[in-house]
């Protein structure tokens, strides 16, 4: 009981913690814009610099590093293994953060090592366009709603009704923007695997570029499906069309009205990730990596930018599937309650508590499940992912062109929802042994103990 008082209490201190996070970015980007329309310039240009001091290096790097901790010392505590708790101060491994900080020291003064055939300019050029690409994904995701700067700090006049929202950058090209940086970072991992002159870090580099390339491809098809049902490539649009009634009070919500989307871009964002149970281009057990001869910070980047990419899809998801920041229960009563800027908070929040147990459930997977074969990842994209891409564009063009409220098309994403949790819990079942197997067992069990006695 005492275990289950604490993580109540831990998950409580957690939601008030992202809470308060979100409302402090909100003052931050009130603040900016007010000093910046002071100094005759224009107040979302401050808005945009708080927003990437918050969002970019707080919201994204904070999670990313702490992932790698927990792909180490917490995973420990579902595989039973002792895990990275060496690092102890007074008596306490403190969750494995020292030994976080250890590793962020030891790759900031870790000596660089470049083999000699490398390829010089490409070799350290890869670590950036593994990273950049990654790192600017996040700019059009929206964690929370539009306040106008009144709200916030008592703005007067024109500069009282500029919107502020917590979004680095809003462009009409939405998803497009997203599928064409994200793209760009095959180009990191190709030429670190070619650039090293090794011939095992190019075939990290050959499979790396294999698997993301075909993913990329059922990634974006996932993504049709949403673009269809919402008519809309802004991500701030579909966030707010989630929060508008579709059967009765439920709300139009993305893992509602495409239920197979979510599951094909979930599962080609974790093979984007190159992470277990998808890390052939860095089969450890192989000696095989795309990143092999890098050390120092050059390791930390490539290292660092799959860890990013994790947050930074769970805030995709988030966006598309689960509401973005729409609190989803209580949110009428909330809005109507509270000030806006107290609402925009608690929706900043509930972002990022989402982002949280996504993350959570990506871990959680990749701790779980053992690597598939290469043979294997290939068969599951080309031959499942991307029928089942191309046929859930067709059924909901279908539906919205029948039915443009998208009710008809909620009632099929219903369907799918009872659906797959019915062949969920059939395949999860453990076969029932065979009595006769299990005769035989104990009668040989039995033998070998009466033989062993005497």
């Amino acid at each position: 009981m005492s275990r289950l008082f604490g993580m109540i209490f831990v998950l409580g201190g957690l939601v008030v913690a992202l809470v308060g996070l979100g409302w402090a970015f909100y003052l931050l980007a009130g603040f900016l814009a007010v000093t910046f329309a002071n100094a005759g310039l224009p107040a979302q240009y401050g808005a945009v610099i708080g927003n990437l001091l918050t969002l970019l290096l707080v919201v994204v790097m904070v999670p990313g590093s702490l992932l790698s901790v927990a792909e180490r010392k917490w995973s420990a505590l579902i595989q039973n293994r002792i895990g990275a708790n060496r690092i102890r101060i007074a008596g306490s491994s403190l969750g494995g953060i020292p030994f976080l900080v250890a590793d962020a020291v030891k790759m900031l003064t870790k000596e660089r090592f470049q083999p000699d055939q490398a390829t010089r300019f490409l070799f350290n050029l890869a670590p950036i366009l593994a990273f950049a690409p990654v790192f600017a994904l996040f700019a059009i995701v929206p964690v929370g709603p539009a306040v106008p700067l009144s709200a916030i700090n008592g703005a007067e006049g024109a500069l009282g009704r500029v919107a502020i929202a917590l979004q680095v950058a809003s462009p009409d090209a939405g998803l497009l923007y997203l599928f064409a940086i994200a793209s760009l970072a095959v180009y990191g991992t190709s030429l670190a695997g070619w650039a090293s002159n090794n011939k095992l870090a190019l075939l990290g580099g050959v499979r790396a570029a294999s698997q993301m390339i075909s993913y990329e491809v059922s990634l974006g098809l996932a993504l049709v499906g949403t673009m269809i049902a919402y008519r809309t490539l802004r991500l701030e649009e579909m966030v707010v069309a989630q929060g508008q009634g579709v059967l009765g009070a439920i709300p139009a919500l993305g893992i509602l009205l495409q239920p197979v989307g979510f599951l094909i871009f979930f599962a080609s964002a974790f093979a984007e990730t190159k992470r277990a149970p998808f890390d052939l281009p860095e089969g450890e057990s192989e000696i095989v990596g795309y990143f092999l001869e890098y050390s120092g910070m050059q390791f930390g980047l490539l290292f660092l930018s799959e860890f990013v990419e994790i947050v930074i899809l769970s805030g995709v998801i988030v966006a598309v599937f689960f509401g973005g920041w729409h609190p989803i229960l209580f949110e009428e009563t909330l809005r109507a309650q509270l000030s806006p800027l107290a609402f925009a908070a608690i929706g900043a929040g509930a972002f990022l508590g989402k982002m949280v147990v996504l993350m959570w459930v990506q871990m959680l997977i990749r701790w779980v499940l053992p690597r598939f074969r290469y043979d294997q990842i290939q068969k599951l994209c080309w031959k499942i992912l991307l029928p089942a891409a191309l046929l859930n564009i067709f059924i909901t063009a279908a539906a919205v062109l029948v039915d443009p409220s998208l009710r008809l098309l909620a009632g099929i994403g219903l369907v799918e929802l009872v659906a797959m949790g019915a062949i969920t819990a059939a395949v999860s079942r453990a076969p029932k042994a065979a009595h006769g197997h299990a005769d035989a067992h104990g009668t040989d069990h039995g033998t070998a103990h009466a033989a062993a006695g005497h």
